[in-house]
C-alpha cells in the first residue's frame, strides 16, 4: 500500500494519507527506525528494518520489526482491521477491565476506541530518555457512551517508543480527572510470533503462584523449572519479577519483557479446541503465537482524584541458545 501522495508536518510527525484517505502520522529515529500511527491498517502496508506500526483504532501496536525485517509480533491471517473490533493480534491496550470479570466488554472498551495524537504530551513526567528514541503519543479520553458503562473520568496516555537498538517501549499513563475514586485493571495483551510452540519456554516465573482460568481461578504454584507449553493455558501469574524471558528455540531468539508497575503476567495459548471457534483466528495459528502480557489483574488500581498511575513494558528480542543467559547483556537480533 502507498504511504501516501500528500503530506504536512504538524509538532514533529510527518502526516499523510493512504490510498483510502485515511489519515497517518510517521516519526523516525536517527538508523531509520520508525514509528507509525494510523486510523486503519492493512497487512500489505509494512516496513522493512526496525520498525513499529501503531494503530489509532485502539491505540494498537499492530507490528514490530527487528533490522532484518522479520515480524516479531503475531497478527492472525484472519484478523479484521476494522472499528469496532480488535485487531487479533499485535499489543492490544485493556482497559479498564481484563477478561471478562467486570460488567463491561471484554478486556474493556480502550482497544475498540479511536484515540487521538498527543500533542500535549509532557515528555519529562514519563521518566524515560527518550534522545535516542522514536516516540509517537496517543490520548484516549472516555466519550458520553463510555461513561454510560463505566462512569469515570480518566485520561489514558500512551507513548509507543523505539530505541536505535530495535526495544519496542510502551509507557501509559493512567490519570483520574474525576471527582471521586476509581478502580481499574490493565494489561498490554502481547501477542509475540514464535516457530511452534511447542518449541517455547518461559523463564522467570518458577515458583510463583498464579489463577488458573480454566479452573475458575483456582490459585497454584508453578512447580517446573520453566514454563512449557502442550495444551491451553490461560494464566494469571501474581508477584512477577521485573525482568522475565520468553525462549524460542526454533527461531534461537529471545524475548526479553521488562515490566513496571504492573505486577502480574498473563500467559495465554488457545491450543487447537478453542482456536477452532474464534472467528479472527486460524485453527492451527496457535502454533505460531504466544501471548505474555505486562499486567495488573490480580488487584485493582485504585486512584484518587488527580491521582496518576503508570505502567511500562519494553520489549527485546536477542539472539539466544537454550538458556538464558543473555539476560544481563543480551546480543540484539
Amino acid at each position: 500500500m502507498s504511504m501516501g501522495h500528500c503530506s504536512e508536518q504538524r509538532t514533529g510527525f510527518e502526516v499523510t494519507k493512504d490510498w483510502n484517505g485515511a489519515d497517518q502520522f510517521a516519526i523516525r529515529s536517527p538508523r531509520g527506525a520508525s514509528v507509525r500511527a494510523e486510523k486503519n491498517f492493512s497487512r500489505s502496508d509494512s516496513s522493512v528494518g526496525l520498525s513499529a506500526q501503531v494503530c489509532l483504532h485502539g491505540g494498537q501496536v499492530v507490528s514490530w520489526r527487528n533490522h532484518r525485517g522479520e515480524e516479531l509480533l503475531f497478527s492472525s491471517s484472519k484478523a479484521i482491521f476494522k472499528p469496532p473490533r480488535a485487531t487479533r493480534g499485535g499489543i492490544p491496550i485493556c482497559f479498564p477491565q481484563f477478561g471478562n470479570c467486570g460488567t463491561l466488554e471484554q478486556h474493556g472498551f480502550a482497544r475498540n476506541k479511536i484515540w487521538t495524537i498527543d500533542d500535549e504530551a509532557p515528555p519529562l513526567n514519563y521518566g524515560d530518555n527518550n534522545s535516542n528514541k522514536a516516540s509517537v503519543d496517543l490520548l484516549l479520553k472516555p466519550s458520553e457512551d463510555d461513561l454510560k458503562c463505566w462512569p469515570h473520568c480518566f485520561e489514558l496516555r500512551l507513548r509507543v517508543s523505539l530505541s536505535m537498538d530495535g526495544d519496542l517501549s510502551l509507557i501509559s499513563r493512567v490519570r483520574n480527572v474525576n471527582g471521586k475514586p476509581f478502580s481499574f485493571a490493565f494489561a498490554y495483551h502481547t501477542y509475540l510470533s514464535v516457530s511452534d510452540i511447542s518449541e517455547v519456554r518461559i523463564e522467570g516465573l518458577e515458583t510463583l503462584d498464579y489463577l488458573d482460568n480454566l479452573s475458575q481461578r483456582e490459585r497454584f504454584t508453578e512447580q517446573g523449572d520453566a514454563i512449557t507449553f502442550e495444551s491451553e493455558v490461560d494464566r494469571v501469574y501474581v508477584g512477577c519479577p521485573g525482568v522475565i524471558a520468553v525462549l524460542d528455540h526454533g527461531k534461537k531468539r529471545t524475548f526479553i519483557v521488562r515490566k513496571e508497575g504492573l505486577p502480574d503476567i498473563v500467559v495465554w495459548n488457545p491450543w487447537e479446541k478453542k482456536s477452532k471457534t474464534m472467528a479472527d483466528f486460524g485453527d492451527d495459528e496457535y502454533k505460531q503465537m504466544l501471548c505474555v502480557d505486562a499486567a495488573a489483574v490480580e488487584r485493582a488500581i485504585t486512584l484518587k482524584p488527580g491521582e496518576e498511575w503508570t505502567g511500562k513494558l519494553e520489549l527485546s528480542a536477542v539472539a539466544s541458545t537454550n538458556c538464558s543467559d543473555h539476560l544481563d547483556r543480551p546480543g540484539r537480533l
